[in-house]
């Protein structure tokens, strides 16, 4: 990279840290670009170069979640541990990728923000999921009948679970809860 592009990047790392800040803080529709530029020190010509409008702004955060999430999950996958520790690991990076943002105040009553949020997520998380998916049943920790569609729209819907419990100050031990559920099922040793 040379100068202008190494400025740039920083100059958009220092925006994406400053959107996460304030959404957390305030929400979507109570940060402005004015606001994100003054916490950034970015001018907001330069945000809107950069990102277009507040949307995008929105997707460079969750790409920047879901980027680090995609890491730690991959550190996971290569460990030599039992699949269902692997994925209790996973699932717990996850929801604490998504808490980090949607789990204040001011983010979690924001319905546009966990919309955009989820919506520019839901690709990298499915990708995620999927390989996670196949290696269950390689190891046969999902039994190789059960679809991937089928798979994806139950944690689809632990997923929307999850969104409702943010507003609780039990979020962890709700999410604990819900994997032990999910993994040993109401009758399962766990």
């Amino acid at each position: 990279m040379n100068k202008f592009e190494i400025r740039t990047q920083k100059k958009k790392t220092a925006v994406v840290h400053a959107a996460l800040k304030l959404f957390k803080e305030k929400g979507f529709v109570h940060v402005s670009i004015k606001d994100i530029a003054a916490e950034s020190g970015v001018s907001s010509v330069s945000l809107y170069n950069y990102f277009e409008s507040k949307e995008g702004i929105v997707k460079e955060c969750a790409n920047f979640l879901m980027q680090n999430t995609l890491h730690m999950a991959e550190e996971i996958m290569n460990q030599d541990i039992d699949f269902k520790d692997k994925i209790i690991q996973i699932m717990d990076i996850c929801a604490d990728q998504d808490y980090q943002l949607l789990g204040s105040p001011g983010a979690v009553e924001d319905h546009v923000l966990s919309s955009l949020y989820s919506e520019n997520t839901n690709k990298i998380r499915i990708q995620m999921l999927q390989e996670l998916i196949e290696l269950a049943k390689e190891e046969g920790a999902i039994h190789s009948s059960v679809s991937l569609e089928t798979v994806l729209e139950l944690l689809n819907a632990i997923g929307t679970i999850q969104l409702s419990w943010a507003k609780s100050g039990n979020y962890k031990e709700k999410m604990a809860e819900m994997n032990r559920l999910l993994l040993f099922g109401l009758i399962g040793n766990g």
